[in-house]
């Protein structure tokens, strides 16, 4: 117990100790922390001095940096002012700077309106500014101006694809010569390539796109129209009429002679694919390179400058679309359209932009009136054949020439196939083959209407036959070598051969029945082509054998000197019809000679009555239908 007591008092005794140490250390910290905030309230007005001292340095700091640009400003005035007062001729890249940095300067000074010369800055920079704009404006107007010059023909011809190139001389002279060899290009096996013109240099078109920039940043959009359009107008206008381009009208055309006129078309043609595919192809790159981020601005200059030269091209071709139809036109309205088909792509791209909307509109009316102007041609023709009333006689019955021209006509229409059925579409035909087979057979059966009707001026009824057979022979061969027949058919190929045939047995039976009757001794009545009709000898008399040798000699000697004078112009044609006479006269003057003949040659003068053996006939036969004239000798 007592043990523990002690322990007691000794617990007792060290907490008194620590808690008398406690008291001791919080009086301690308590004077600490009194001499602290005395300390702070003594140190106040010395930290606030150094914070004001230091947001002075700042200030300071800011003012000077503001003051050094300010001053830059200024130099950078001075500096521009010198320049844009020498003007762009020395340095047009270092005058252009100069222009932006005027921009520049008065956009600073613009938002420092605090700043007491700012106002004097902006007004002095402005009137800079606005001076340096009028030297650009007359800047890009010279330099534009100095390269705008008109193309001259044999670089534009250098452009074209070589099966394009004119042959010889210039399409401008007006022969045309030099083009028509290179028409229907496309059925060439050399690719068609177009290399468009150079208009102006490469190195001038940075210059002109940053002067158009800096005079659009200006406002002058107006004054850089006028000057674009007046300088490149000029040009396409001049570079069409040193081609040989003409404003024509439809007086103009109508009192052309029709080969001037087609020798004007066939250039016209050439001029329109010059035209779209070089010059204003390359008019409308140089207008995206120089008006490059202006859409509307390039899309106004370029419409402005080929407008004119466009409707200059196009006055041409309505002028003729508008003159008098004639057959011998269609062909050219054909190769007309054809090329306003082959171009629409490409006008439309390049006069795609709303400015140009008047361009393509004349363009499509173009087109429209040329093939309405060559359907009614066509028609035209249909009705011209058949009734076609010139007093043309061929004498010697060979073709006529109408039905060589008709036929040279439609065999030269099938190369036009394709156009032909273009231009049928466009006026709502869905099976277009039918059409063109239609048409053809109304022209084939016009064609042998009136030349029915033109056989009719022979008195001679054999001359008609032989007339008709020739023209339907010739009809028929030119189309079994040609595109049409497979147009017209097979069918009527053979019927036509029919007809011929027929012609060519009216001929025979007219022109030879009454002088194989005088072979029969049955007489002229019986229509026999017989020798004898089985008589004997003692049944004829020697006077009615001599009559009918006299009568045989007279009748074949005006054959053989009427019907040599005429012509069968196809060779085998020709031949076959004197062997078919041959066959049936020859065998019946054989058989007569030999029956009858002696009772003539024992008499006085045989060869008074027998003028001639089988190989003089069969001779002089072979002078028949050659076309010999009346004063040729008789062989």
């Amino acid at each position: 117990m007592e043990t523990l007591s002690e322990r007691a008092a000794l617990i007792r005794e060290s907490m008194q100790k620590a808690q008398s140490v406690t008291d001791s250390m919080v009086s301690i910290l308590g004077s600490f922390d009194r001499r602290l905030s005395a300390l702070e309230t003594a140190m106040r007005p010395t930290q606030l001095k150094t914070h004001s001292m230091r947001r002075a340095h700042e200030n300071i700091d800011k003012t000077l940096k503001v003051a050094e640009r300010i001053l830059a400003q200024f130099d950078l005035s001075r500096q521009a002012e010198a320049k844009i007062l020498r003007g762009p001729h020395e340095d047009l890249e270092s005058y252009l700077d100069a222009v932006d940095q005027l921009r520049s300067i008065i956009k600073f000074f613009g938002g420092n309106k605090n700043l007491q010369s700012s106002v004097g800055v902006v007004n002095h920079a402005n009137n800079l500014l606005g001076k340096s704009i009028l030297k650009l404006e007359e800047e890009y107007r010279q330099l534009l101006n100095s390269y705008s010059k008109p193309v001259e023909p044999d670089l534009l011809f250098d452009c074209l694809p070589n099966t394009l190139r004119p042959s010889t001389g210039s399409p401008a002279q007006g022969d045309g010569s030099g083009l028509k060899s290179s028409e229907h290009h496309k059925k060439s096996l050399e690719p068609v390539v177009y290399h468009p013109p150079t208009l102006i240099p490469p190195r001038i078109l940075p210059l002109l796109h940053d002067l158009a920039f800096q005079l659009v940043e200006g406002g002058h959009h107006q004054q850089l129209f006028n000057i674009h359009s007046e300088a490149r107008s000029f040009v396409m206008e001049q570079s069409l009429r040193k081609l040989g381009v003409e404003r024509l009208t439809k007086d103009d055309v109508q009192k052309m002679q029709w080969e001037v006129l087609e020798a004007k078309i066939g250039n016209w043609i050439h001029f329109m694919r010059i035209a779209v595919k070089l010059l204003f192809h390359a008019e409308k790159k140089i207008c995206d390179q120089i008006y490059e981020g202006h859409d509307s601005l390039r899309d106004q200059c370029f419409a402005e400058a080929t407008t004119n030269s466009v409707g200059m091209l196009l006055s041409f071709g309505e002028a003729v679309a508008k003159s008098k139809r004639s057959p011998e036109k269609l062909f050219v309205l054909l190769d007309m359209y054809e090329i306003m088909r082959e171009l629409k792509p490409e006008i439309d791209i390049i006069f795609g932009s709303k400015y140009c909307g008047e361009v393509r509109e004349a363009a499509a009316v173009l087109s429209k009136r040329l093939a309405q102007t060559a359907q009614e041609t066509f028609v035209d023709f249909e009705e011209a054949v058949e009734k076609d009333a010139t007093k043309t006689t061929v004498l010697d019955g060979t073709v006529h020439p109408l039905t060589s021209y008709v036929i040279n006509y439609v065999k030269f229409l099938f190369d036009y196939q394709s156009t032909l059925k273009l231009l049928f579409q466009e006026f709502g035909d869905d099976d277009v083959e039918e059409k063109l087979a239609s048409l053809t057979t109304r022209i084939m059966q016009a064609l042998q209407s009136n030349l029915d009707g033109k056989s009719k001026q022979y008195k001679d009824p054999a001359l008609t036959q032989l007339f008709l057979m020739n023209n339907m022979h010739y009809i028929v061969r030119s189309v079994r070598r040609s595109e049409a027949k497979d147009m017209l058919g097979d069918d009527w190929v053979q019927i036509q051969r029919r007809v011929v045939q027929q012609h060519a047995n009216q001929y025979k039976r007219i022109s030879w029945s009454k002088i194989l009757q005088c072979l029969s001794i049955q007489g002229a009545g019986s229509g026999s082509f017989g020798a004898d009709g089985g008589n004997s000898n003692s049944a004829v008399s020697r006077s009615m054998v001599k009559d009918r040798f006299k009568t045989f000699n007279l009748l074949f000697e005006e054959l053989h000197q009427r019907q040599s004078q005429w012509t069968v112009p196809d060779s085998e044609l020709r031949e076959s019809l004197r062997l078919a006479v041959a066959e049936v006269l020859l065998p019946a003057y054989r058989s007569f000679i030999k029956r009858f003949g002696p009772m003539i040659q024992n008499g006085k003068n045989p060869q008074k009555y027998i003028r001639y053996n089988p190989e003089d006939l069969e001779r002089m036969l072979a002078e028949f239908f050659e076309g010999k004239t009346w004063n040729d000798p008789r062989r």
